[in-house]
């Protein structure tokens, strides 16, 4: 069959046989991989389930899903699906949204993926403005890596991912909008020898203890190009965590070191919880900011949380302390 008419006549299956259950049923079985739990959750029968995936198959021509001794999972031909399936139903919920948005005056809910680069600051003083001047807007935060919150953004899990912008751009699928770049201090203990004389050379930290973010992140593809660009071996052995209460109390109650954007320990050094190590670093900073979905929209209450996070992050710029030195 040549390739157009193939895809005309896929097309037309799409637009006039593909119904809204089957796309949950769909994303259910994806999710439990098993029909059965899928079934319950969508409070049908496991008999109807079976046939409104057979149904599809026919449809289609292909086979969605195969039995392993796990359960169901999909073929190659599912997953495609099944990711289609996600951003559709993510539109729908979208469309409701905005119709209750309006209908409601000021309510909405927005679903933020959040890093660690914009979770101590910038993103806890939007939320507090948003509450202030639309209460009724229900703000829901996921916190993860890069790595797990841009599918999730791509597939309509959530409206946008505030944090440290990825080095490999998705340009095609999401818009990246730079808000602010963010500078990186290594931090340790009060009372700490590297905090208590004067500069220290890079050196002298290679082979201390450290907590860094994993291997797949941004920051740390940073220092470990800090160490090597100077000829020495990035640190060994290290604890790979992105929880700030499991570092905040490593680095309190243990002699390691950390790295961290500026704004996140910011608290912590004014306070004397933890303190900087003076070691000039050539290239560390990171470009913060806002990542949403270039087709799709979104709803009036995700909108206006954007708008909020842009005049809060150009207040942090603004800020007379924003650039701190390193001593």
């Amino acid at each position: 069959m040549p390739t157009d008419h193939r895809h005309i006549k896929i097309t037309e299956r799409v637009s006039t046989r593909l119904k809204l259950k089957q796309l949950r049923l769909l994303v259910a079985i994806s999710q439990h991989r098993s029909i059965l739990h899928a079934a319950q959750e969508l409070n049908i029968s496991q008999p109807a389930a079976t046939k409104l995936i057979k149904d599809l198959e026919a449809d289609f021509g292909v086979t969605l899903f195969e039995r392993t001794n796990r359960g169901v999972a999909p073929t190659a031909y599912g997953d495609a699906l099944i990711k289609h399936g996600k951003l559709i139903l993510a539109q729908i919920a979208n469309a409701a949204q905005e119709l209750d948005d309006l209908s409601e005056g000021a309510g909405g809910r927005v679903v933020v993926g959040t890093l660690l680069a914009a979770s101590a600051s910038l993103l806890p003083q939007t939320i507090q403005r948003l509450h202030r001047l639309r209460p009724n807007v229900t703000i829901a935060i996921r916190e993860g890596t890069n790595s797990v919150l841009m599918p999730a953004l791509r597939l309509g899990d959530v409206d946008m991912v505030v944090g440290r912008l990825p080095e490999y751009r998705h340009r095609q699928e999401l818009v990246q909008e730079s808000l602010f770049v963010e500078q990186i201090r290594i931090v340790v203990r009060p009372g700490h020898v590297l905090a208590r004389g004067g500069e220290v050379d890079l050196q002298d930290l290679a082979c201390r203890e450290w907590i860094l973010p994993p291997p797949d992140t941004t920051l740390r593809r940073q220092i470990d190009k800090e160490f090597l660009d100077r000829g020495l071996a990035p640190p060994l052995n290290a604890v790979e965590s992105v929880s700030f209460l499991t570092n905040r109390t490593l680095l309190t109650t243990t002699d390691m070191l950390g790295a961290f954007p500026f704004h996140v320990i910011e608290n912590e050094i004014r306070l004397g919880i933890l303190a900087v190590v003076p070691c000039r670093l050539n290239l560390i900073s990171i470009p913060v900011g806002v990542s949403y979905r270039r087709t799709g929209g979104l709803t009036p209450a995700a909108a206006g949380f954007l708008d909020m996070l842009r005049g809060n992050a150009e207040d942090l710029r603004n800020a007379p302390d924003f650039q701190i030195s390193f001593i």
